[in-house]
């Protein structure tokens, strides 16, 4: 059965679930087959920073699986030879994305390929919000020039505390990434007001990386998006 999210579903005491069993924004496992069934792609690739990578916290009641594995995982109960590579790297800036994981993601030859940086670029002395921009743009043209389908997400607006002065710079960089991901016709998942940004099960401990609560909405809105893009096209 498929299960869709609202801002009512976090109406629990403390917006969590017992576990991703029963947490409605959280596809199951066969909701999340039946959505993928027909996709178009074989060889999944997943480039950029620690959020590609998948770092977080464990959270009790959710499997220690990060987001992209689970994308992954779907996909091959309904295509078992689809392939999967992930060269995210904790820290990686654009600039170290392309000249220390293109290589590899190119000679996998992939059709589908979801980008995640820039956001550390965000802390480097001087970073203009414009060059990042650019660099962004030149690491999806690169994904693109081999006809893969480029995927991206927006970050989450879950910026409290010590954390609260940066949300300017990071308000305008999911921008930068709704540009980037217009230019190069990609499917863009939208994060940053995604009412799962509210939970206190969202973030880990550092306030900046998804606990695994939180990696599991994810992988389960980037299905819904590639399910609605897999239906536009055919």
């Amino acid at each position: 059965m498929n299960r869709t999210a609202s801002l009512s579903d976090t109406a629990s005491p403390n917006g969590e679930f017992r576990s991703e069993l029963d947490d409605p924004m959280v596809l199951t496992p066969q909701a999340a087959r039946e959505m993928m069934t027909g996709m178009p792609w074989s060889r999944f690739a997943v480039i950029g920073d620690s959020i590609a990578a998948g770092i977080g916290d464990p959270w009790p009641g959710y499997a220690d699986v990060p987001w992209a594995d689970r994308v992954a995982s779907t996909m091959r109960s309904v295509r078992p030879e689809v392939a999967y590579l992930n060269t995210g790297a904790v820290g990686a800036t654009i600039g170290e994305v392309l000249s220390g994981q293109m290589g590899a993601v190119l000679d996998f030859g992939p059709d589908l390929v979801h980008v995640n940086c820039g956001g550390n670029d965000l802390f480097l002395h001087n970073a203009g919000i414009g060059s990042v921009e650019r660099d962004l743009d030149e690491l999806s043209a690169a994904v693109t020039a081999g006809g893969a389908r480029l995927s991206m997400f927006t970050l989450a607006d879950a910026f409290t505390g010590p954390m609260l002065p940066l949300r300017p710079r990071f308000v305008e960089f999911a921008d930068v990434v709704r540009r980037v991901a217009r230019r190069h016709d990609a499917i863009l998942t939208e994060f940053w007001d995604h009412p799962a940004r509210l939970r206190r099960n969202w973030l880990s401990a550092d306030r900046i990386h998804l606990t695994m609560a939180g990696h599991a909405v994810v992988a389960s809105e980037v299905t819904r998006s590639l399910a609605r893009f897999g239906d536009g096209a055919a």
